[in-house]
């Protein structure tokens, strides 16, 4: 089914590609597909689930899921960056004339062992301490809330210890694969909310066993399926020290990195649960569930983008690599926005549509993750860029610090008697600054960077469809008098996606990639 699906994708490089590059930009344009059919399908079963579970467990129980299982939701983000770190690694060795592919694997997977170890020592004393005596949750509520961590810390190791597997399907771009297995995973989900309806025990505890149950089925699925496809994944202890020391390294600045992106996100969640209790950890994670299912489109597109960004940068093809760094982020942004603009307009709408019971703040929370979303997403591909170059020591730390600085922002905010918004609006600050830091430090690691071109190209390009469209649907709404809320809710979703549509083209795309889309609508037409 996915072969007979087209999409239109603009080549990320000039008009004289060689072969080899068109054959890139059109193995982007099959993942993007394939990625964007999985999207759909997780984003519609991953909405109704949520509506389901949230009514079967009740807010305050939802809520504790949310806070507690935690670690499941670090894992999301914690194992993103480490598999785009494991990717780098393999993605760079295959780009070499004589790449040693299981040594390099294994030697990731041996350190992704030694990290889930260590990790586990952190969660059974430290996370331990901190569940029972810290977090705000009804001691009645407290033998549930330890479940839901253990099942949590084991579902983090599991997947944790996995990441290379997971890094290997996207440096071989095998992205049918990875949308397979996505939508497996959805679908056990969606099996699990008919489970607790079943159920007589309590439910807050069974949906953590069966959550866990489909993380490990799942990571089983995975490594057999590596195991088959590719050579390097047989798994074998490996001695190189020069290796694992760069590895180490690499992985371990990664993983400081990441840790403190966790701060800004995970770590913001627990303020939340201290200063204003469980019912806005549920409103925060309905918020999150809804923004992360916009952020799945572009997502996909970065995972088929980022193996090329790597492997251009191993073969020291600079102008293809900076082309799909810029090209790349424009198209991320606009991408994300294409979905984004109904629900930041309609966020209510949707939510009392959506919901048996909206919990207070979600609408807020929602329209600023939003917000904070379009930054990560313009600046995903620099993210990507820098893990390509393999010095981020610098940037790690760069990085580091601004978000602990958000945290303690956010910190501040909420001693001096602030509204829970303002947990997104220290994140917001730390992604608009994280913006410039990354333009500075990669324009002075990859030759031929262009930071100028990167500001006129990328975001003035992408904030001017922004602006525009948000300001014209807003005053179509004032406009227009729809009294049946689906009615108004598709009037404005149809409107917003013609408008994003039309300005995208005109004030987004250069000349030349707009001679490049009427020449592939033109040549879709004539096949039909």
């Amino acid at each position: 089914m996915l072969s007979k699906v087209r999409i239109i994708l603009l080549p990320l490089h000039k008009y004289d590609m060689s072969d080899n590059k068109i054959k890139d930009s059109k193995r982007i344009a099959r993942n993007t597909v394939a990625l964007y059919m999985r999207s759909i399908v997780v984003m519609a079963v991953g909405i109704y689930t949520s509506r389901v579970v949230l009514k079967t467990l009740g807010v305050d129980d939802y809520g504790i899921y949310n806070v507690v299982g935690t670690f499941v939701a670090m894992f999301s983000i914690l194992s993103g960056s480490l598999v785009n770190a494991s990717q780098r690694f393999i993605s760079f060795e295959m780009g070499k004339e004589n790449p040693q592919m299981n040594r390099m694997f294994c030697a990731t997977l041996s350190i992704h062992i030694l990290l889930a170890l260590g990790v586990l020592v952190v969660f059974e004393t430290f996370g331990l301490w901190f569940l029972n005596t810290q977090l705000n949750i009804d001691p009645e509520r407290m033998v549930a809330a330890n479940w839901v961590y253990q099942c949590s810390v084991i579902t983090f190791s599991v997947n944790l210890i996995n990441v290379p597997y997971n890094a290997s399907i996207i440096a071989h771009e095998k992205m049918s694969a990875y949308a397979y297995f996505s939508i497996f995973e959805v679908c056990a989900k969606l099996g699990i909310v008919y489970l607790l309806l079943l159920t007589g025990k309590d439910r807050l505890i069974m949906y953590a066993i069966f959550m866990l149950s489909v993380a490990v089925l799942l990571r089983l699925l995975y490594r057999f399926y590596c195991i088959r496809k590719f050579e390097e994944c047989r798994y074998h202890f490996v001695i190189d020290k020069e290796l694992f020391k760069e590895m180490l390294g690499f992985t371990g600045w990664n993983f400081i990195g990441s840790a403190a992106g966790l701060v800004i996100t995970q770590g913001i969640n627990v303020l939340i649960n201290i200063f204003f209790g469980v019912a806005l950890n549920a409103a925060r994670g309905l918020a999150e569930q809804v923004n992360q299912a916009i952020n799945t489109f572009v997502t996909n597109f970065m995972t088929a983008v980022n193996p090329q960004i790597t492997k251009s940068y191993s073969a020291g093809d600079y102008d293809y690599m900076n082309n799909l760094m810029v090209r790349g982020a424009k198209y991320a942004a606009l991408l994300y926005w294409f979905m984004a603009l109904t629900i930041f307009v309609e966020a209510e709408t949707i939510l009392d549509i959506w919901l048996v019971e909206t919990p207070p703040y979600t609408v807020i929370f929602l329209r600023w993750a939003v917000i904070c979303s379009i930054f990560q997403a313009l600046s995903h591909t620099l993210y990507i860029g820098m893990l390509a170059t393999g010095n981020i020591r610098r940037y790690q730390i760069t990085m580091g610090s601004l978000y602990l600085g958000s945290f303690l922002l956010c910190l501040v905010f909420f001693k001096c008697g602030l509204g829970p918004e303002y947990g997104y609006i220290s994140t917001f600050v730390a992604y608009f600054i994280a913006v410039v830091v990354r333009l500075k430090l990669i324009s002075q690691i990859v030759p031929g960077f262009s930071v100028t071109r990167f500001l006129t190209q990328s975001i003035l390009r992408s904030f001017g469809v922004i602006i525009l469209s948000t300001s014209f649907v807003i005053l179509f709404k004032r406009w227009i008098t729809i009294e049946n809320r689906w009615m108004e809710l598709l009037t404005v979703l149809a409107v917003s996606l013609i408008v994003t549509a039309i300005l995208a083209y005109v004030i987004a795309l250069s000349k030349d990639e707009r001679r490049t889309c009427k020449e592939q609508v033109m040549s879709s037409l004539k096949k039909k």
